[in-house]
């Protein structure tokens, strides 16, 4: 059993910046690729980051140049730095892990940000 916790999300005016985590635990050996989504309401859940075993990263068009998603495999940790972020950022963000037997979703976490 892989459990996967968010933390980071909260309150932000326009332009501030979050630092989402995502720790994995449980039977997970290692992470092959880790990546973001994120679900506003009433839209559909959408791939933000990604970054792969080889820490090839990608990332989605409207936040290139202002989120960072990065990873620390000895801690089965990744993370997503959101910088310069803008009220369409607001959704629940959601950390996704893909290891050689399956594929993890965490629960959320909730990031707000005010204009």
């Amino acid at each position: 059993q892989v459990h996967l916790v968010e933390s980071g999300g909260g309150l932000v005016q326009a332009g501030g910046s979050l630092r989402l985590s995502c720790a994995a635990s449980g039977s997970i050996f290692k992470i092959n690729v880790a990546n973001w989504y994120r679900q506003a309401p009433g839209k559909q859940r959408e791939l933000v980051a990604g970054i792969t075993s080889g820490d090839n990263t990608n990332y989605e068009d409207s936040v290139k140049g202002r989120f960072t998603i990065s990873r620390d495999n000895a801690k089965n940790m990744v993370y997503l730095q959101m910088n310069s972020l803008k009220p369409e950022d607001t959704a629940v963000y959601y950390c996704y892990v893909l290891d050689d037997w399956g594929g993890y979703w965490g629960q959320g976490t909730q990031v707000t940000v005010s204009s």
